[in-house]
Order: C-alpha cells, then structure tokens, then sequence
C-alpha cells in the first residue's frame, strides 16, 4: 500500500501545547502500552505498519515540521516538503510525483491520501488498504472513503452516493451545511467526506500536466511559490466524472478542538496534576514541571506548558483561535531531528534555553555574529567542536562561543545542556552553517 499524510497546520486549537512549529499531531498525548505516551502522527504510523508491514509511507508538510517528523518517526520515513503553502492541489501533486519520480514507484500504482490526525482504530486502515484495492481495479478515477454520519455535523462536506451498496457512484457532493440541511442529506443516504481518497499515480499527474505544466518532480518544486493556490476537491474532484465513494462505518474522529480531544484520552491527568474528588469531566495536560491541582471544576480543560496555560470550560474551547492569533511571542519549544529544546527564560539582552540531543544526534555546525553563547552539561556525555577543536564532555563542563566562533555538539549518550545567549539582537535568523571538515 502508498499512502500519503497530509500533514499541515499550526494548530491553534491546541494552543498552549501546539505553535506555528509544533502541530496537533505532534502533541504527546495518547498512552502507549509501555506506560509512555505517543502523539498523532507516532500513533497512525503505527497503526499503518500494523495493518501493512510493507507500506510506503509519504508524509505531506512543510519545512517546519520535518525536524519533528525526524524526531517522532526517525529517518526513514518518505518527506514531501512543500517549499511554501501552496493549498492542497498543489501539495498532493507534489506528494504523487516525489512518489514517480523520486521514489521510482509506478505510475500504474494507487495511492491513498488521508490526512495525518484521525483519531481511528485498526479497521480504518484495513477499509484504507481495500480503498486503494478499489482504485487500482479502474473502475474509477477516483474512489473516496464516505465515513458513516453519527449525527448532522455541520463541520463536514457530504457525499451523495448513487445506491447504498458498500461501493457506489457518486451523485453529487454537498459543501459544509447548516445542522437541519445535514439531516436532509443523511435521509438521502449521504455520507461525510473525510478528505479520505484514493488514485492510480499517473491520473494526478496527468491532471496536473493539464492545469500546472507539470514536467517532473524538481521542475515542480523549483517553481512551486509560483504555483495557484487551490484546492485538490475543486481542481479535481468536482470536475471529475468518473468517481466511486466507499462506505466506512467505523469509529472516526477529527481530534480538532480540546473538547474533542480530551474525549479521545485515556486518562484525565497527563503530566503532573491532580484532580479532587468533586471534579467531573476534568483533564490536565501539563508540560512543566510544577504540579496543578484543580478542586470542585466540572467540564473543563487544564493545559500548561511553556507557550501559556490554558483554563477552560469545553465548549468553549472550540472558540479559542482568534483569541491565540493575538498572542504574540517566540517559540517556546520545538522538536529538532537532532531532539528538542525548551525556553526557560528570556531577558533583554539574554536567552536561555535547555536543549536534548538524542544519542548520536548532532546540532549542526554554525556561527552567530551578534551573540556570544555559553553551553554547560548538565547530564550525558558527548563531544564538542569549536573552531575545529574537539574535546569530550561530561555533566559539569562550561564551554564558551565568541560571536563568530563555529561550534556544534555530538550526543554519545542523551545529552542535555543548559545554553546561554548573550546579545543585544538575539535572533533565530543569526545563523550561518558550515560543513563539517
């Protein structure tokens, strides 16, 4: 089975855990069967591999979030990293010729494109699987995955098979209604569209050669900021006649809002927090390190972490993205391919941060020009380099970096380090990078 991710998004929704870096999918959040915890996109990979050992995953985002894709998934995994937003025409094409002509896949093969952050179990990838059998069987150009409707939703498009057999043509498609119109088109047997679809390679390339003068894969991603941002539903899907809708019945949720995640949790406090006992439909998620107690609070949401804290009745939670697009500060944590860091303070002319670096992970190796910087191990051992000379470390060691010296750390073991920037223009764009000799 291909399958492509979309993976896109800051989030907002999720705000204090997610920022324009760190995305839902990437919030760790769901309990593993070894007592740990693993996010979205760690949990549908896994679920993907289950079903399908032998899949070829793709995951569809940007250059923000391919260091956190590193970081949760490893390096094997297939990246299409779209230079710019572009929307999702643009993306999926993008998705389908890394597929041709990098990974060397046929164009005669289906693939499956959903998005990253359903919150679904076993059965869904197994409907995923026959969705993808359907497609390459050419009966159609295009079969969609139509999710059963357990009430009228108003945040969904509707699809309107022609029959209700488990395979259909389609009617017609019905943009995002109002509650009472959805009941109206459930009557008719209508079904949500989850974004859910599946195609031979060679049909998306063949459309795009038509509508973006799509001549290979590097052609596309050396002019995709001057690509037309559109949609893959209106460049694709409603201009095709030639369209089957699968009927999927199992459990689906799009883990979009606090309400809807917490409901998903298999437990109400992660993190350090407790709840007394007259709290009802409470849920803690802390990042920090300092406990949270919550006393005699009834459906509510509690998350803490280093970009805020959040208190809040669920409902009115789903409300809490224009409220977040005022805030404005730096990122306050990231996951890198090398591992993470966490900001603990921030003065004037002065930043500190504490970073970990997974074992055998490196920072690369770079300069800054308008900032000294000082570096002391707290755990793990490793090697530094500044201006070419290398020594080992050990916890209790203080390295220090001029403005303009080259420096990079390498982690034996999990290192971690606490950093100290030091400057009157501190800048995350203060960055030169040089390779390693």
């Amino acid at each position: 089975m291909n399958i492509v991710l979309l993976s896109g998004g800051s989030g907002k929704r999720l705000w204090p855990l997610s920022n324009d870096v760190r995305s839902k999918q990437f919030i760790k959040i769901f309990r593993t069967a070894d007592g740990g915890h693993e996010s979205m996109v760690q949990r549908v990979y896994r679920q993907i591999k289950a079903v399908d050992p032998d899949a070829t995953v793709t995951i569809a985002t940007s250059k923000t979030q391919v260091s956190a894709i590193h970081n949760q998934l490893g390096e094997s995994v297939g990246i299409s990293v779209e230079p710019c937003r572009r929307d999702t025409f643009p993306a999926i094409v993008l998705a389908t010729a890394y597929l041709v002509d990098v990974q060397g896949v046929d164009p005669e093969q289906p693939v499956v494109v959903c998005p990253v952050d359903p919150y679904v179990q076993d059965d869904y990838f197994a409907a995923l699987k026959a969705l993808g059998e359907q497609a390459a069987l050419g009966q159609a150009n295009l079969v969609l995955m139509g999710i059963e409707p357990t009430y009228p939703s108003e945040k969904y498009g509707y699809i309107i098979p022609k029959s209700d057999a488990p395979v259909s043509e389609v009617e017609t498609f019905k943009e995002k209604p109002d509650a009472e119109t959805a009941k109206g088109y459930i009557a008719r047997g209508a079904l949500w569209n989850g974004g859910v679809f599946a195609y031979k390679l060679g049909y998306v390339l063949d459309r795009a050669r038509e509508l973006l003068d799509y001549t290979s894969y590097q052609d596309l991603f050396d002019r995709y900021d001057t690509l037309p941002k559109i949609s893959f539903d209106y460049a694709v899907v409603e201009k095709e006649p030639k369209i089957q809708v699968m009927r999927f019945a199992g459990q689906w949720k799009d883990l979009g809002t606090w309400n809807t995640l917490t409901e998903a949790m298999g437990e109400q406090v992660v993190g350090e927090g407790i709840l007394n006992d007259t709290c009802r439909n409470v849920h803690i998620v802390n990042e920090l390190n300092v406990p949270v107690l919550a006393m005699g609070l009834q459906d509510v949401v509690i998350s803490a972490s280093p970009e805020g804290i959040l208190v809040s009745d669920k409902e009115q939670s789903s409300y809490i993205k224009p409220f977040v697009d005022k805030i404005d500060q730096q990122i306050m944590f990231a996951e890198k391919s090398w591992g993470s860091f966490r900001v603990l303070d921030v003065e004037k002319e002065s930043l500190t941060i504490k970073v970990t670096l997974n074992p055998g992970h490196s920072m690369n190796y770079h300069s800054h020009q308008r900032r000294d910087e000082v570096w002391v191990v707290i755990s793990g051992t490793g090697r530094t380099v500044v201006d070419d000379v290398e020594r080992e470390v050990h916890p209790g060691d203080v390295i220090t970096m001029a403005a303009g010296s080259r420096h990079t750390v390498l982690a034996q073991s999990e290192l971690q380090l606490i950093e100290v920037q030091l400057g009157r223009d501190i800048s995350v764009h203060d960055k030169q990078k040089f390779p390693m000799e």
